[in-house]
């Protein structure tokens, strides 16, 4: 069954190149097996990627064993709901695609805050 976007609409493609979400599929998709929570359909930022990378977790770096090249400004990625919520406190939340935000988002985060980062 496809899973739902921030809508109630069919969850859209985020990126399939970089293959992005918790399952490599293109999609923000969650389940039991994604344990980050990767929900948010984001266009990231130098700014985001610079505040991921200083609490821990590094996007922007090539990682071979996982086919990941690394992200730079402009590129889709799913990221963990928790995350967003953590740059939208420090003031660099990334911009959001909504078609393609799972819907299971809005467990944390309300539909009005999104609101100021559509894309």
């Amino acid at each position: 069954m496809k899973q739902l976007n921030i809508f109630g609409k069919e969850l859209e493609l985020c990126c399939s190149n970089p293959l992005t979400g918790a399952y490599r599929d293109g999609y923000c998709n969650t389940g039991v097996n994604d344990i980050g929570t990767h929900t948010v359909c984001a266009i990231v930022t130098t700014e985001f990627l610079n505040f991921s990378k200083s609490r821990g977790n590094d996007l922007t770096t090539d990682n071979p064993m996982y086919n990941f090249k690394g992200l730079k400004e402009g590129d889709k990625w799913c990221l963990c709901v928790s995350r967003w919520v953590e740059a939208y406190e420090a003031g660099c939340p990334p911009n959001l695609i909504f078609e393609a935000t799972n819907i299971k988002t809005l467990d944390y985060v309300s539909f009005d805050k999104l609101l100021e980062f559509k894309a």
